[in-house]
Formats: structure tokens, C-alpha cells, sequence
């Protein structure tokens, strides 16, 4: 079905109910209508990364179910499908049929190799100044060793973890794959694709191999290509510096809001409004909003959006203010560092306090574009610490397992309650329309008055917010939607 401008969910298929059936189940039961479209996270069999090292694209993990499902979920949700264009699992028929054939094999082509990479540019390459500037999540060269049938040994690039294999996206055999993923998925459902970091497939010498300008265009255009005729969109996902997503919007991509968590948190935290009202009047309407995801709080999103100076006030106001939220649950002990993002639930980034809270997804439902609501931040999920110590993963305290009787016990909580009234609302107030428009004013430096409107003006949706005491007060066409008193 198309897209439609209606407040999407990100999910796991097993983290609101056990399988993609209950995940639906628990939508029809629980949330209503206050949910229009899910990004159903990576449910193929897959190597690790909780399903972003997928080995076959052409299958549901059984654990999850099987297509029928997603299917079943899409007649009733608009769904975004990830595809990792970067890379693909050791265990893909490509690397397998590769490491088995070598230079025998369909798929010789079909990853970067890196001796051969570097032979094109001459010899003794790469120097040390050639990896320095690649743009690395190592504090090494992105390589690993592949092993052959034949004895054999060659390095492969290998930006994330090591069952994560880049793809050389300038092969035939690899465009070829794409191409045929592409449809695919669109045949089972997908109706928004999202191009898992691809700032990184663009490999090229004498560049940082990150975002790399012009060739990054042709290879979105390419994707774009593919799915236009199948009627479905692409959103690709970086978190950079805001003047890239801008650069993607100026495109006519969809694009992410990154920026808006730390912005908020700041915001809430200072209880000063000029930097999120700036922001709220600089962000395209062609977006997905976010406050959180399966990731952690992006820090570096926020960088000129706030100052160095902020951004390190919001930072140590997290750890401060947090509900158990330590700083070394975003260091390498927890396998993160806090320079990219900080390991929360956003509720508990603000210290599991209702009022705070509620106001953040006020700020979200105003802002410019579409939002997605992360499963946990939809049930307003405290910190899982049980689940971050067993697995030592820092990202896993924002990654809570919930059943169906979890579940309908946390609908109960009137923050919860209120969060899905509100999203209900403006799923279906025309003042939200992307072609409409977006005014932003600051009576004083802890108010905010956004006011939304449709192209005809007819229908107007106001949000008056106080961010020192929190509360606000929406309206639309002049009727009370919701009040919240101060704190």
C-alpha cells in the first residue's frame, strides 16, 4: 500500500509478542489505530548484529515465521524493509560459493578485495596515510583474511563486524543481486526500503570512503530507478553531521531526523527552547522523525544544531538526570562509545518521568515530517539492565523482550495511554499534511507555540509548551486536545 502519513512503529519481530503473528496481534489488540506503518527490523536469517549480517534475503528467519505473516501485516500497515547495501554475512551463498571457487566462482566480483583494490593505484599501496583516512569503525584497516578451498589467502573489506562483508557495489554480479532483492522484497510488502549504511558502499581511492560525492548519487539513483516503477521509496539512513540529510532531502529522498533526540533532551533538560525551535523551522516535511531507535541516543547528529558546549551539557545531564544511565554502558566495556550515542531508553533518558516524556513526543508529534515511535519508546520502556548485563551489549538496554501480557499491562499506564491518544489524533488531523506548513515562536525563552497547518489553512493544530515546568496544551481548530498540567 502506499505510504501514508501516519505515525510509524520500529520493531523486532520478536520483541512485542515472540513472532511477526503476535507483533501483529498485539498492534490489532493494544495499539489501534494510533499505529500506521511498521519498520519491521531485519527478520532474515542472519550471522548476528540482532539481523543487520543477513545471509539470505529470500527467506524469514522460521523463528520469526514465514512471508504469509509479513504479508498479513502489510494489508493492514504500510512496511519499510532494511536493506544492508554495505554488506552481507559469511554465511551468504556469495561468500560460501567465493571461498569455496575463488576465481572459479559467479561471485568473484561480488565483494571489494582488497589487495586488488589497491593494485589500481599503483605500487605500495595502500600507505599509512591511505588507511588513516578512510573513514573507519576500527581503530585498524577494515580488512579480513578469507581463507580459500585452494590454500589461498586473500583480505576482504570489512567495515563492521566480521561477519559483515562489504559489497563491491560497482560489480554487475552485485547490481544484479540488488536489483533482484529489491523486487523482492516490494513482492512481499515492502513499501519503504532502507538503505542500511550506505554512505560506506562507495569505495574509492584517494577519498575517506565515506559518503563519497558523486558516486554516492548514481548508486541512490540507481536504487531509485529500480523501485520507482514498483511504486515504493528508498530512505537511507546516516548519522552525520544535519547538512547531509540535507543534502539527501535536497535530492527528493526521504530522510531521517537524527537530530531531534539530543535536540529535545536538551531542550527538556535546560528548559530553554531557541535551539528546538530553530531546528523545528530548518528540518524538511519529506522526513522521519525519531527519538529513538534499536540504537542508542545519537550525540554527533546534534553537532552545530548545539554547541560543543551543549552538546556536553546534554550529554552529562543524561548521566546525571538518566534513570540508570552510566556512562560506561556507552564505553568499549558495553561495545559503544558515548561520542556517537548513549545507551537509553529514551524514557529513561529522562528520568522515567511522565510529564518530561510526554512533552518530548508532544515536540516529536509537531515536528515537521512523519514520526516513528521505537516498540519501547511506544510503551514508554524504563532501562532493561537484566538484559544489558547477561549479554554485555550496551545497546541491549534499550532492547527489552516483551510478551502480549506485558504488553497489555503497559497500555494501562496513563503515559502510555496519552502518548497513543495523541498519535491517534494526529494520524488523522489534516493539519499534519506534509505539503503543509510549519510556524515556530518562542514567547519567551522556556515557550514554544508550534502552530500546523494544511495547504488550505483550513485546519490548524497548535502546541503550546512550557519546557521548564513541562506542561503544554494542544488544540485543534481551536478545540482542547490534550493539557498537561506543570510538574
Amino acid at each position: 500500500m502506499p505510504i501514508k502519513n501516519k505515525a510509524m512503529l520500529i520493531t523486532y519481530s520478536d520483541s512485542m509478542g515472540k513472532n511477526i503473528k503476535e507483533v501483529h496481534e498485539v498492534l490489532k489488540d493494544y495499539i489501534g489505530d494510533a499505529i500506521g506503518g511498521v519498520h519491521l527490523l531485519p527478520f532474515f536469517p542472519s550471522a548476528g548484529d540482532r539481523g543487520f549480517a543477513p545471509s539470505d534475503y529470500t527467506t524469514v528467519d522460521p523463528a520469526f515465521g514465514n512471508w504469509d505473516d509479513v504479508e498479513a501485516l502489510g494489508e493492514e500497515y504500510y512496511l519499510m524493509f532494511d536493506f544492508m547495501i554495505n554488506h552481507i554475512s559469511t554465511q551468504s551463498e556469495m561468500y560460501q560459493d567465493f571461498k569455496q571457487k575463488h576465481d572459479d566462482s559467479k561471485y568473484k566480483d561480488f565483494f571489494i578485495r582488497w589487495e586488488k583494490f589497491w593494485a589500481e593505484a599503483g605500487e605500495n599501496r595502500p600507505t599509512q596515510e591511505d588507511v588513516d583516512l578512510i573513514y573507519k569503525r576500527k581503530d585498524r584497516a577494515p580488512i579480513q583474511e578469507i581463507e580459500f578451498a585452494d590454500g589461498t589467502k586473500e583480505h576482504l573489506w570489512n567495515t563492521f563486524g566480521e561477519e559483515q562483508i562489504d559489497i563491491n557495489v560497482k560489480s554487475d554480479v552485485a547490481m544484479q543481486f540488488v536489483r533482484q532483492t529489491l523486487k523482492d522484497m516490494v513482492d512481499h510488502g515492502a513499501d519503504l526500503i532502507r538503505l542500511d549504511a550506505f554512505a560506506y558502499a562507495i569505495k574509492k581511492i584517494d577519498t575517506n570512503d565515506f559518503f563519497v560525492e558523486p558516486e554516492i548519487w548514481e548508486l541512490l539513483n540507481q536504487v531509485r530507478a529500480i523501485l520507482e516503477p514498483l511504486h515504493a521509496e528508498i530512505l537511507p539512513e546516516i548519522h552525520e553531521h544535519y547538512s547531509i540529510p540535507k543534502k539527501i532531502s535536497d535530492h527528493g529522498y526521504f530522510t531521517y531526523d537524527f537530530a531531534l533526540p539530543m535536540t529535545t533532551l536538551y531542550t527538556l533538560y535546560s528548559g530553554k527552547t531557541n535551539r528546538l525551535a530553530k531546528w523545528l523551522q530548518m528540518t524538511p516535511m519529506k522526513q522521519f522523525t525519531t527519538l529513538d531507535t534499536h540504537d542508542g541516543i545519537g550525540v554527533v547528529d546534534a553537532r552545530d544544531i548545539l554547541t560543543d558546549d551543549e552538546i556536553d551539557y546534554a550529554s552529562n545531564e543524561l548521566y546525571k538526570i538518566g534513570a540508570n544511565v552510566k556512562k560506561t554502558y556507552s564505553s568499549a566495556a558495553y561495545n559503544n562509545l558515548d561520542i556517537y550515542q548513549i545507551n537509553s531508553t529514551y524514557y529513561s533518558a529522562l528520568g522515567n518521568n511522565d510529564k518530561a516524556y510526554l512533552l518530548a513526543r508532544a515536540f516529536q508529534i509537531f515536528a515537521p515530517g512523519i514520526p516513528q515511535i521505537y516498540y519501547v519508546g511506544l510503551l514508554a520502556g524504563e532501562n532493561d539492565i537484566d538484559l544489558l548485563e547477561k549479554t554485555k551489549e550496551g545497546r541491549n538496554i534499550n532492547r527489552h523482550y516483551y510478551t502480549k501480557d506485558e504488553v497489555a499491562e503497559e497500555v494501562k499506564r496513563p503515559v502510555v495511554a496519552n502518548l497513543l491518544k495523541l498519535l491517534s489524533w494526529r494520524n488523522e488531523f489534516a493539519a499534519f499534511d506534509l505539503d503543509g506548513s510549519i510556524e515556530v515562536e518562542t514567547p519567551s525563552d522556556t515557550t514554544m507555540v508550534v502552530t500546523r497547518k494544511d495547504k488550505s489553512g483550513a485546519n490548524v493544530a497548535v502546541l503550546e509548551a512550557n519546557a521548564a515546568d513541562k506542561s503544554f496544551k494542544v488544540t485543534a481548530n481551536g478545540e482542547t486536545v490534550m493539557v498537561q498540567d506543570p510538574e
